[in-house]
């Protein structure tokens, strides 16, 4: 028989240790939730521009879009202190008749103690969003920042042992095979955000305690644009949406399908919206992040570099190394063979192919895994109506980019390969809660007809049942 070594937990503080105050009942009390949001509320107010600084560090990202990192997670914190209470309520259900007088509901209850494993491109909100969600659910958690921007996972690291008991919430520090240390734990539930490879051995590595998982990933979202859309404004939401975080955004457009009579129009605009976003020369623009490291900018400029070589570059298309920055570039593709058709771009690359119509839009959606987001730019209603009826995205959205996943009562989440599960408001709440069905039945009517001898009950009950 074959001796291993024992491999150590990564956790200052045991998950059964963790798991104590959840199963004392000590989190169950709306107070005991309010108070863990409070002190979260508390550290966003005070320690903004630190959070800021850590997040220009590892991303180059603007102060502006730094601080909707944190506006995301204040806003979800109002929503879970105004309606904490109510979620929490117990549900009642209609009874059959043949279960009457009893009473049936089903209240929410903490899971335990929760694993949150955080991605790189939002390294604070996407770390402190569920972390809003699993508080308010009376669980404990364990945080893992992405070691990827470690700026971000260092402040979080120091903040939130500060702020929290670490029986409440610790933070472990640390590259994939801490990760993969801290998965061989048995926790409640695991919260991933990533990428699908990594997604998948999560999953796998869960299995072997069967605990539950949310997978929040990503994939090829499209954007369709058809001719009968008002093409200045949806170029510059264009521009915006692929620029936003150097295109390191889960939910950015990674494709375009435009209709082939506007599709010159709609180019051209959109090279004006980025002149217009980052300046004639977007490299040097401090409102363009960089590429979060040298091997994803090598991805990236690998892919740059094979478009430039067979011409298909149409806007853009520089790249600065040193700075790790790309420029937003447009580049022509003639099918889902293409080399940047393959996985999610998750940069500043934007590849346009033209179609006919809809419908051939829509079935090259279709050949492809199921996207994290779907956007159409089309003021024409019954298109409107084709794309929810014929398609199928963890979300859709309108005449616009990205701002879906701003609504905090909007449930966020993908669908197959775009991930599994759904956070954002109350969808947040129950994702981290088990929703316990209870009855309650009085001992004053207990009526002979369910118990044996059965006799010729069958006949009788068939004509009570109906």
């Amino acid at each position: 028989m074959t001796n291993r070594t024992a491999v150590p937990s990564p956790l200052a503080v045991p998950v059964a240790s963790m798991r104590e105050p959840v199963e004392r009942g000590d989190t169950r009390p709306a107070t005991w939730r309010l108070q863990q949001l409070e002190r979260l509320e508390r550290l966003l107010a005070t320690h903004e521009e630190e959070v800021l600084d850590a997040l220009a560090a590892d991303l180059g990202k603007p102060a502006v879009e730094g601080f909707f990192e944190l506006v995301a997670v204040r806003q979800e914190l109002k929503l879970c202190k105004r309606q904490l209470r109510r979620w929490m309520a117990p549900h009642r259900v209609a009874t059959p008749v043949s279960i009457k007088p009893g009473r049936a509901w089903w209240q929410a209850e903490p899971l335990g103690c929760v694993l949150i494993i955080g991605p790189w491109n939002y390294p604070f909100q996407l770390c402190l969003h569920p972390l809003v969600s699993a508080l308010a659910a009376g669980n404990s958690v364990v945080l893992k920042p992405s070691e990827h921007a470690p700026h971000t996972a260092a402040l979080i690291a120091t903040l939130i042992e500060h702020t929290f008991d670490p029986t409440v919430v610790q933070v472990v520090l640390g590259d994939g095979a801490v990760a993969a240390r801290l998965l061989q734990e048995r926790f409640d539930h695991i919260f991933f955000t990533g990428g699908e490879r990594v997604g998948r051995l999560v999953m796998g590595a869960a299995a072997q305690h069967l605990t539950p998982v949310t997978l929040e990933l990503g994939g090829k979202s499209p954007a369709i644009v058809l001719a009968n859309a008002d093409l200045a404004i949806t170029a510059r939401r264009l521009a915006w949406g692929k620029g936003l975080n150097a295109g390191q955004t889960c939910i950015a457009p990674d494709y375009l399908l435009v209709q082939a009579p506007v599709r010159e129009a709609l180019l051209q605009g959109i090279s004006a919206a980025i002149t217009q976003l980052y300046g004639s020369d977007p490299l040097a623009s401090p409102d363009l992040g960089r590429i979060i490291n040298a091997t994803q900018f090598e991805r990236l400029e690998a892919l740059l570099q094979g478009a430039r070589s067979r011409g298909q570059v149409l806007v853009g298309g520089r790249s600065d190394a040193g700075n790790r920055r790309i420029e937003p570039t447009l580049v022509a593709v003639n099918g889902p063979d293409d080399p940047l058709m393959q996985d999610e771009i998750f940069g500043p690359i934007l590849p346009v192919l033209s179609v006919e119509n809809l419908e051939e839009a829509l079935t090259l959606v279709r050949r492809r895994s199921r996207p994290l987001a779907l956007y159409l730019f089309s003021n024409d209603s019954a298109s409107q109506e084709k794309i929810l009826a014929c398609s199928s995205s963890g979300g859709v959205c309108f005449n616009d980019v990205v701002l879906q996943a701003g609504i905090p009562d909007l449930p966020f989440g993908g669908v197959g390969a775009s991930g599994m599960g759904s956070y954002h408001g109350e969808s947040g709440f129950l994702t981290f809660s088990h929703r316990r069905s209870v009855l309650r039945r009085p001992f004053w009517l207990d009526l002979p007809a369910r118990y044996a001898p059965y006799g010729d009950k069958l006949a009788r009950l068939r004509r009570l049942m109906g």
